[in-house]
């Protein structure tokens, strides 16, 4: 194995994002000041020397992986490659709906009034293993699924990353919060959404992962 950085970035502002519903494997485009504020976190990206390019298959990180790419030095060299295991954390039955709604239904049981209530009372597994809880067809990822998924994404990358590259992987808010709380030994507030567009930087180190940096603008 190797040892390497990973440039995280979310995708840009979607149409759900505007209207604060629930997007997980569901998915919306970019909405036009999400492309803008993309284009931006592009060229500020442009002299990263980036080795490789993911996204998830979710049109919205795949279209943002797509403006980075485009503006980067190496655009004539790098192929965007898309890695369904880096999708959003799957949210079942309450795909779509309300986020404030949903997370109330799901956390009440709990004690819980919300997302980040559900995070201060248990951690942000519990957001998992409750989601599951609650949806009335079980459909939601639970932790344990929600990291094995995670896990064959980074190993996936293993396979072609090199000692000392820099990597390019466009995800998803809670999944970056998600990586970030289980890989920075508490340095980051998670109970705050990585911004759309924002850097999170991770080192990989021989299978190893440490988030040395969470929800930078770089615009």
């Amino acid at each position: 194995m190797a040892k390497y950085q990973i440039y995280l970035i979310r995708h840009g502002r979607t149409w759900f994002n505007r209207y604060n519903k629930m997007q997980g494997w569901s998915d919306t485009p970019l909405a036009p000041n999400g492309v803008e504020i993309a284009k931006k976190a592009a060229v500020a990206l442009k002299d990263v020397d980036f080795s490789a390019a993911f996204s998830s298959d979710a049109r919205r990180a795949i279209d943002t992986c797509k403006l980075i790419v485009d503006e980067n030095m190496n655009k004539d060299k790098l192929k965007p490659t898309k890695l369904m295991e880096f999708r959003e954390q799957f949210y079942g039955y309450f795909e779509g709906m309300n986020s404030p709604e949903a997370w109330f239904m799901v956390g009440q049981p709990h004690g819980a009034k919300g997302f980040s209530d559900i995070i201060e009372k248990y951690d942000l597994n519990a957001t998992k293993d409750f989601m599951k809880e609650a949806d009335p067809f079980h459909d939601a990822e639970n932790a344990e699924e929600y990291w094995s998924r995670i896990n064959r994404g980074f190993d996936a990358i293993d396979k072609v990353a090199k000692d000392g590259d820099k990597i390019l992987l466009v995800s998803h808010g809670t999944t970056i919060r998600s990586i970030t709380d289980r890989y920075s030994d508490g340095q980051f507030d998670v109970t705050d959404s990585p911004r759309n567009s924002s850097l999170t930087m991770l080192e990989r180190d021989n299978g190893k992962n440490l988030v040395t940096s969470y929800n930078q603008m770089i615009i």
